[in-house]
């Protein structure tokens, strides 16, 4: 088991230091870790520990375009408590991740433009101190894993991997991930570009494809869009039959085929 260390000393003169048991997770799957913490030589009241998980989100606003930092989920590994001058002490925590969480790594590598991560927050005398980032891999689901990998033997090659701000339909989400793909062969004569979205629950996720079609000398381009669902039972094969119709049917939509 690898262990991650977050080292952040707070201007309140408590340190802190947060330790990730598992800094690689899939959705719906146990974040577990400890806070452990000492004051220098004063005492505090410290009225609640928090953690919170954050991610980097592009958002277009009018001609503008520019990156922010949302919490989607804050938990509180802490209520209120008294910590005495030179004492130190340690709060474990379990936090379930959320299904809906984008997907950040894969294998264990991280994915190119993705940035997740948690931050360990202290409230102390009304006021709060949030630590670095500390950053969360999270792995793809199986059924994710069969769609990316299906996608893989069709030939499509990953370009990259954003956030973008906004609600999907199923979604609770504030932001949606999109994993963008160069087209495959059988396809690229019809759409240069692939976005795939997953909106995960506990049985089953939803697919979103995107795809960025060519345009003539008499047709602009625009996008078609394609959504199935996927469940955790399905076959890998089932799974890749899923994408294939799904691809084939924004093809009949546009008359590629």
């Amino acid at each position: 088991m690898v262990f991650r260390k977050l080292k952040a000393a707070f201007g309140a003169g408590v340190e802190v230091d947060t330790i990730l048991q598992n800094s690689n997770v899939r959705p719906g799957e146990i974040l577990r870790g400890q806070v452990n913490f000492r004051s220098s030589s004063n005492d505090y009241q410290v009225e609640g520990i928090f953690i919170d998980f954050t991610a980097v989100v592009e958002v277009e606003s009018g001609d503008e375009e520019y990156k922010t930092t949302y919490s989607f989920l804050r938990h509180q590994a802490s209520g209120p408590f008294h910590l005495a001058a030179g004492a130190g002490q340690s709060v474990p925590f379990e936090i379930p991740v959320p299904w809906e969480t984008p997907i950040s790594a894969i294998g264990g590598h991280p994915l190119h433009g993705m940035k997740l991560g948690v931050s360990t927050e202290l409230a102390l005398a009304g006021a709060l101190d949030k630590g670095d980032l500390d950053p969360l891999f999270v792995n793809p689901l199986p059924a994710q894993e069969n769609v990316l990998a299906a996608l893989d033997r069709m030939g499509f090659r990953f370009k990259k991997a954003d956030l973008e701000r906004g609600t999907l339909h199923g979604s609770r989400m504030p932001f949606f991930q999109e994993i963008e793909y160069y087209a495959g062969p059988e396809y690229s004569r019809h759409f240069n570009e692939l976005e795939l979205t997953f909106i995960s629950g506990p049985s089953a996720m939803d697919v979103i494809l995107e795809a960025d079609t060519r345009g003539g000398f008499l047709n602009s381009s625009h996008d078609t869009y394609n959504r199935f669902t996927v469940h955790y039972t399905d076959h890998p094969g089932q799974v890749e039959q899923s994408l294939r119709a799904g691809l084939h049917a924004m093809a009949q939509k546009r008359g590629w085929f």
